[in-house]
């Protein structure tokens, strides 16, 4: 699982906003069409229920548009792809194509309009730069900051892969006048072959109606994991149905159909190849698996990795991708675990990558997972200290507050590396990765950590830090980026790599000893994980958060220790004020920054920020974090510095050893009841929540390079930090777009019953 998974980087669970006034007008009737009568292209179609009577919006809209000052950073890769060789270069190449197409997988994932409004918004982007449309706008009438807005719009539906945040799962929608926006895209070039387009999914771009705020269940909210029909009582058959068939959920969707009291689930697989449907009668329910779920997509990303087969290091590279691509074009899910058991067996590559459905952060159940692939180059630098992490892990894994009976048997030491992203693709791209999330592997076999080192200082660009003392502002400033290398580290290694699983097989052996005893209860276990359990599945929706909020608290605790920072170069005074700002930084964000990703009536939007929510409770219970309120539109928090190697850390000891025994034994009800607990917003919180709102910075929006291949060479094409340099690194991202716009099209078409 990743830390900043969708990132603070980071993602989650789902649940909602304080509606203070009802319902808002959108809409502005125009009053002229002197804008339509400039152009020669055919008025569009009136927007019959984009009105003021039909189309309405509560008076959080703000909380769904981007501003029109949206950061844009560079991710600086320069200096890590001059490192490559040319053979480097081309497996890089190849593996970043197949990530890019594959990354659009995602808008299918996201929304139904989510993958015909990239085709709209792509098609707009290439056929005319900014300034070109800008120019034909004004001359029509229009505003800088109306066709500003459209352009930040369209980069934040791009970066997030969808019209629904990456982090946070809450709506975009343009801050532009629906009408508007409809007459400023018909002067666009593109509008001939848009305009159909258009008239299918504006109402749905504009919707903030019931259950279109935010990802989740029906009614609630939405998915396209699922059928808007599929229940959660439906999801759990499924997945029991399916773990008796020793089958699991990551590279599918589903889907439900009910006629004469007989209940029938299409389990989708994710391939290239459209094979016959395999259905098998269970009762009262039907279950059809059935293969060709992006059918198009998945075998473009399977050419693109054929392609870069030629240019692996090694063995282990190529049986890597082979199997990558004999999983997405047959839907093997256990081809894909192959390939991942390769990967992790790859030591120290130049160039590190991993790709397939891989986080399940967005879906209701918790268990299908989000298309995702990246490509990075190693940073020799800090890698040798992830290295010598790696080296004493072991020791460091003793000093965690659990018996020697709750850690796995064996500590396989994973391949620990500091990267520079050269391609992510997906809905976010986090800071740290901890890969694969299967748990037969990850418990006996191993996995990998990654830290995405040019992320990191990207992320904290432009900063600000409101709630916070002028000298605790100061501090995390200038340790931040340090402390945070320091958290990556050890909430990847020693947080999700550490902890056992107690499991029981079939014959009734298990793989904890029968003296055994429950350090919280002083007795026998009295649950654990059956044949065919795994975490995500059995902790479901809670599974992400639950797992975050163990990870950081384990990077909290092991913090203070001086053989860690010393690690990362911290010794003395600096140590100190690494360590006071690593603890800082995480409840800043809890405190400070939390309430952003909660909404009245639905709960925690994000799986990192309610973790880290909960982690500020649990100190501000023990006294070692205060916030107040000093004026009537700000608060501020404080950590005591003191209390951090005593009270501190002896809280978050007590919290952790919970997490990890609820976990380990599967106790999936006390798990809840203990974070429910810790997880509630009630006042002061409650009413601090508007000044937090206030308070809330846009998250910063990434450009990310492009590699061409010219005369055998591959040539790097960066862009600038602007949002003229992200729109043209996508114009230029895919070869044949034609073929794209096809495939996200021909599957929306295919989709829309089920939505």
């Amino acid at each position: 699982m990743s830390l900043i998974c969708k990132s603070c980087l980071l993602i989650g669970p789902r649940k909602f906003l304080n509606i203070k006034n009802a319902f808002q007008s959108l809409t502005k009737h125009c009053k002229s069409d002197s804008i339509l009568k400039s152009t020669n292209f055919p008025a569009p179609e009136p927007l019959k229920t984009v009105s003021s009577a039909k189309m309405t919006l509560s008076v959080d809209k703000a909380q769904h548009v981007l501003p029109l000052d949206q950061p844009f950073v560079k991710l600086e890769i320069q200096a890590a792809f001059n490192g490559l060789t040319d053979r480097e270069r081309l497996y890089a190449h190849h593996i970043s194509k197949a990530s890019w197409v594959g990354g659009l997988i995602t808008l299918i994932q996201t929304s139904p309009e989510s993958g015909p409004l990239f085709v709209l918004l792509h098609k707009v982007l290439s056929c005319e730069k900014p300034e070109q449309l800008m120019q034909s706008a004004i001359k029509a009438g229009f505003s800088g900051d109306e066709v500003k807005a459209f352009y930040v719009y369209a980069a934040g539906v791009i970066a997030n892969s969808g019209n629904y945040k990456g982090f946070g799962d809450t709506k975009i929608i343009p801050d532009i006048d629906p009408n508007r926006l409809e007459q400023l895209l018909s002067l666009s070039l593109s509008w001939p072959s848009i305009s159909a387009i258009w008239n299918s999914i504006k109402h749905a771009i504009y919707d903030l109606g019931p259950g279109k705020t935010c990802l989740g269940y029906h009614p609630q909210g939405c998915s396209t994991y699922i059928s808007k029909n599929v229940t959660p009582e439906d999801t759990t058959s499924v997945q029991n149905w399916m773990k008796s068939r020793k089958l699991e959920c990551y590279n599918t969707r589903l889907f439900k159909t009910e006629k004469n009291n007989k209940v029938f689930y299409e389990i989708r697989m994710a391939s290239e190849e459209k094979k016959d449907p395999e259905v098998f009668e269970d009762g009262d329910a039907t279950y059809c698996i059935t293969y060709g779920d992006y059918s198009s997509l998945m075998g473009q990303v399977a050419k693109n990795l054929e392609a870069a087969v030629q240019f692996a290091a090694n063995d282990m590279e190529r049986n890597m991708l082979e199997s990558y691509v004999s999983s997405f074009k047959t839907g093997s899910l256990d081809d894909h675990k192959k390939g991942s058991r390769y990967w992790i067996q790859d030591k120290g590559p130049a160039v590190e990558t991993y790709i397939g459905f891989i986080e399940t952060y967005r879906d209701p159940a918790g268990v299908r997972a989000e298309f995702e692939g990246f490509v990075a180059a190693v940073n020799r630098e800090m890698s040798r200290k992830f290295t010598t992490l790696v080296s004493n892990a072991e020791s460091f894994l003793k000093l965690l507050p659990w018996t020697r009976e709750l850690e796995k048997d064996e500590f396989l030491k994973p391949d620990f590396t500091s990267l520079d992203v050269l391609t992510f693709a997906g809905s976010g791209i986090p800071a740290g990765i901890n890969i694969p999330n299967y748990d037969d592997i990850r418990q006996t076999e191993g996995f990998k950590n990654v830290s995405l080192g040019n992320v990191i200082p990207a992320s904290y660009q432009q900063s600000v830090t409101p709630f916070l003392s002028q000298s605790d502002a100061d501090l995390l400033q200038k340790w931040r980026v340090h402390s945070f290398e320091l958290q990556v580290g050890l909430h990847e290694l020693l947080g999700h790599g550490s902890g056992k699983l107690l499991q029981k097989a079939a014959d009734g052996t298990t793989n904890y000893p029968p003296t055994l005893l429950d350090p919280l209860t002083g007795k026998p276990p009295t649950s654990w994980y059956e044949p065919g359990d795994t975490y995500d599945t059995l902790f479901g929706p809670l599974s992400s958060t639950y797992e975050e909020c163990r990870a950081e608290a384990v990077g909290l605790y092991l913090s203070v220790e001086p053989e860690v920072l010393k690690i990362f170069g911290h010794e003395g005074s600096q140590a100190e004020e690494v360590l006071y700002v690593n603890w800082l930084s995480l409840i800043w964000g809890g405190a400070g920054r939390g309430l952003e990703l909660w909404e009245p009536g639905r709960g925690w939007l994000q799986a990192h920020a309610q973790a880290r929510y909960v982690l500020s409770q649990v100190l501000i219970e023990a006294g070692v974090v205060k916030v107040t309120q000093p004026s009537e539109g700000d608060l501020l928090i404080t950590l005591d510095r003191s209390a951090i190697k005593g009270a501190g850390r002896c809280a978050i000891g007590h919290f952790l050893l919970q997490l990890q025994v609820f976990k380990a034994t599967g106790n999936v009800k006390a798990a809840k009841a203990l974070y429910d607990h810790y997880s509630e917003v009630n006042e002061p919180w409650l009413g601090w929540r508007s000044i937090v709102l206030e308070k809330k910075q846009p998250r910063k929006i990434f450009v990310q390079a492009n590699t061409t291949v010219e005369n055998s060479k591959v040539q790097l094409r960066e862009y600038g930090a602007s949002i003229e340099g992200f729109i043209q690194s996508w114009v230029e991202r895919f070869d044949n777009p034609e073929h794209i716009y096809d495939a996200l099209l021909q599957q929306s078409k295919a989709d829309e019953i089920h939505f």
